[in-house]
C-alpha cells in the first residue's frame, strides 16, 4: 500500500491485515510509517502475518521505486495486490497557483501510481494473478472550481487503468480505480484550509465519507474484480454518467448503465446548475465587495 502511512491507504492496510494479508506499506515518513505499523499489528488474525515499513518517495525515482518493491517480495513474497494511494492536493483559481504545483501533483497523483505499478507487473504476469487499485477521486470524474492542478491528475489515472486493464486482462490481472468522494483524512483537512470559497460551498453539497467505510468497499470491490469503485447515491450516478467505454464486471453492470445514463444525465445537469450559480454568485459578492472597498 502506497500512501500508507495515514488516511485511506491506512484504512486499506488495516481491512486487508484484518484478512489475514500481509502488508507492505510504503510512504516518505518513516516515523508515521512506524506509528501506523504498531497500530495495523492490533488487528492480527494469526502470528505469521507481518507489516513491513518502507520509507521512499514513490514519485521520483523509478529504480529507487522497483529496488525497494523487489526487497519486499524477497522478504514477503510475491505481491497479490498493489494498492496506489499515495497523493496530494493543492487547490486555488487557476491564475494563482504556482506553475511548479502543476508539476508536483502530476509526479504525486500520477507518476507515483506508474512506477509501483511498473514494478510489479512483469511478476505479476508471470504468477497469471494479481490486483492493482488506483485511488482516484470524484474530482477524477468530475472537474471542479479549484481543482484545476488536481483533476487532472486524477483523470489521468482513469486513463492508465483502462488502457492497463486491457494489457493485463488475459494474464488474470485485474484493475480497480476507486473514485471516493470527499473523505475524512488528514489531506482533505489540511486541503481545506485553502480551499476557496466557491470549493467549499460545492463540496457541502455532498457528505463527508469516513475513511474506514471507503477502504472496506474499496478492498471488497477489488476482491471481487470490479473495475469501478464508488460510494453512496452521488457516487454511484457518477460512476455510471462517465462509464464511458470503461470495462465492466459484469453484462447487469453494463445494463445498469444504458438504463440509468439518461435520467442520471437529467439529474447530472441540475447539479451542475447548481455548480455554476454558486460560483456566479461568488463572483458577484466579490465584485461588490471590491467596489465597496474602492469608494471607501
Amino acid at each position: 500500500v502506497t500512501g500508507g502511512s495515514s488516511g485511506i491507504g491506512k484504512c486499506i492496510a488495516i481491512e486487508c491485515y484484518k484478512q489475514g494479508a500481509f502488508i507492505t506499506l510504503i510512504a516518505r515518513d518513516e516515523n508515521k510509517l512506524l506509528q501506523t505499523k504498531k497500530e495495523i499489528e492490533q488487528y492480527s488474525v494469526n502470528d505469521k502475518q507481518v507489516v513491513l515499513c518502507i520509507s521512499v518517495d514513490v514519485s521520483k525515482d523509478y529504480e529507487q521505486v522497483e529496488n525497494v518493491l523487489k526487497q519486499a517480495q524477497e522478504k514477503l513474497g510475491p505481491v497479490d495486490m498493489l494498492v496506489n494511494c499515495a497523493g496530494t492536493s493543492v487547490t486555488g483559481k487557476f491564475e494563482d497557483i504556482e506553475v511548479n504545483s502543476f508539476e508536483r501533483l502530476m509526479a504525486v497523483n500520477y507518476l507515483g501510481s506508474v512506477y509501483p505499478s511498473r514494478a510489479v507487473i512483469a511478476t505479476m504476469k508471470e504468477r497469471r494473478m494479481g490486483r492493482i487499485v488506483f485511488v482516484s477521486s470524484q474530482a477524477g470524474q468530475l472537474g471542479l472550481f479549484g481543482y484545476t492542478a488536481y483533476s487532472p491528475t486524477k483523470f489521468a489515472l482513469r486513463g492508465l487503468a483502462e488502457a492497463l486493464q486491457m494489457e493485463v486482462k488475459p494474464y488474470n490481472i485485474y484493475i480497480t480505480v476507486a473514485y471516493p468522494p470527499d473523505t475524512d483524512t488528514p489531506g482533505f483537512a489540511e486541503e481545506s484550509k485553502t480551499k476557496p470559497l466557491e470549493t467549499k460551498l460545492i463540496s457541502e453539497t455532498s457528505s463527508v465519507c469516513q475513511a474506514e467505510q471507503v477502504a472496506r468497499v474499496i478492498v471488497k470491490d477489488a476482491i471481487v474484480r470490479n473495475f469501478n469503485f464508488s460510494v453512496g447515491s452521488d457516487g454511484y450516478m457518477l460512476s455510471i454518467l462517465t462509464s464511458g467505454m470503461s470495462p465492466v464486471t459484469s453484462i447487469t453492470e453494463g445494463l445498469q448503465q444504458v438504463v440509468c445514463m439518461g435520467i442520471f444525465r437529467i439529474v447530472g445537469l441540475f447539479y451542475l446548475g447548481s455548480f455554476d450559480s454558486i460560483v456566479r454568485r461568488c463572483m458577484m459578492q466579490r465584485e461588490k465587495s471590491e467596489s465597496a472597498d474602492k469608494n471607501e
